[in-house]
């Protein structure tokens, strides 16, 4: 494996993935989501494999102190250019640090975050013990851990409305699948992750979809009305039944 693995995923993933529907319907359904249950700014802000800060560059922009950490110097890159496009104060909120997730409480040097945040980020690690533990030494007394991950009850649905069967019938008993980058991903469940967030000393206490509709349908960017498929995708979230059929969970908890 090369030193840095996603050197040659950062462009597919930055101006591919994320500037698709699916990739704009996440993050924007991911950030009101985090809406609902962070602390006022300017609250401290860990987003632990944040690659170009899709998701916390929102949040300094509303006046968080955020911290972006992640292994990859392409994908750090991808967030300077970013951030770098920012007004001034913008800027100032943000900072960039190089290291592996695992070893966030050692590259922050034991500081403790508001709100700790790592999404789509596990479904590439072969355990997602190590990071869970990692992501809740992080976090102060009080704050929030935010976690986003592949879900093990759904792997199904995406093989059998494409009618490959045979991976459908497979993917009821499977444990990942291979993702929209062409790379091998592990699923997870709400119950064993809240498992491992207790462990921690993180209370769980709420959980979200994200995707279904999107995520069944390729919609093009161009011919599709953003403001209302992420209206829509947002309810769904909420909602039971439709946020058990997303293709990935979104999963809060509390430091005691």
């Amino acid at each position: 494996m090369p030193e840095d693995a996603w050197a040659t995923l950062a462009d597919a993933f930055v101006e591919g993935a994320y500037a698709t529907v699916k990739g704009r319907v996440r993050t924007y359904v991911l950030h009101q989501q985090l809406l609902r249950h962070l602390p006022p700014p300017p609250a401290t802000v860990l987003d632990v494999g944040g690659g170009a800060a899709h998701q916390s560059l929102p949040l300094a922009r509303l006046g968080y102190q955020v911290t972006v950490l992640d292994p990859s110097q392409a994908m750090l890159a991808k967030a300077e250019q970013r951030v770098g496009a920012e007004p001034a104060e913008v800027r100032r909120r943000v900072r960039l640090l190089q290291a592996d997730g695992q070893n966030a409480h050692q590259a922050v040097d034991g500081e403790t975050f508001d709100a700790v945040l790592c999404h789509g980020v596990l479904m590439y690690l072969p355990r997602p013990e190590p990071m869970i533990d990692a992501l809740c030494r992080c976090v102060a007394p009080g704050g929030l851990v935010s976690v986003l991950a592949l879900n093990a009850r759904t792997l199904a649905v995406r093989p059998a409305l494409d009618r490959r069967w045979a991976d459908a019938l497979a993917a009821f008993d499977a444990v990942g699948e291979v993702g929209v980058l062409g790379t091998r991903t592990r699923a997870d469940t709400v119950e064993e992750l809240s498992r491992l967030m207790r462990q921690g000393r993180v209370d769980p206490v709420a959980w979200y979809g994200v995707w279904l509709f999107v995520d069944w349908l390729d919609l093009p960017v161009e011919d599709t009305d953003l403001d209302a498929a992420a209206a829509v995708e947002l309810q769904a979230s909420l909602r039971d039944p439709y946020r058990q059929l997303s293709r990935v969970f979104h999963l809060i908890g509390h430091q005691r």
